[in-house]
């Protein structure tokens, strides 16, 4: 067996398993749907081909109740900003005709960003 790389990254999370930032983030989307403000979330509800060999699968599918538009919404943590998750996020918010927002946890409070604007 060959020795464990110490500077290697953590496992990858299990596809369709929440982390407890991701479970944060879904029970204010809750709210929000209970109060009327969104009509339904789902999470990593659909994955974006944006480029050759390359994807996307964004955190959260938001459905706006108003307009029914469809925003998607990245969740992370404050000190989680992968570059190459970054740069994904911003190539799908220039070929797709939709919202995404980055949604950070920073000291306890929500910043959300849209991207591309």
């Amino acid at each position: 067996m060959a020795p464990r790389n110490k500077f290697a990254r953590c496992a990858r999370k299990k596809p369709g398993k929440m982390n407890i930032t991701e479970e944060h983030y879904a029970a204010i989307l809750e709210n929000k749907k209970r109060a009327g403000i969104i009509h339904e979330y789902h999470y990593e509800a659909m994955t974006l081909k944006i480029g050759d060999g390359a994807r996307y699968t964004p955190d959260f599918m938001v459905i706006m109740e108003d307009t029914r538009e469809i925003e998607f919404h990245e969740v992370k943590g404050s000190y989680n900003l992968d570059p190459k998750g970054l740069v994904k996020i911003r190539v799908a918010s220039m070929q797709f005709p939709f919202i995404f927002r980055l949604c950070r946890l920073v000291k306890g409070q929500w910043d959300i960003h849209t991207i591309g604007e």
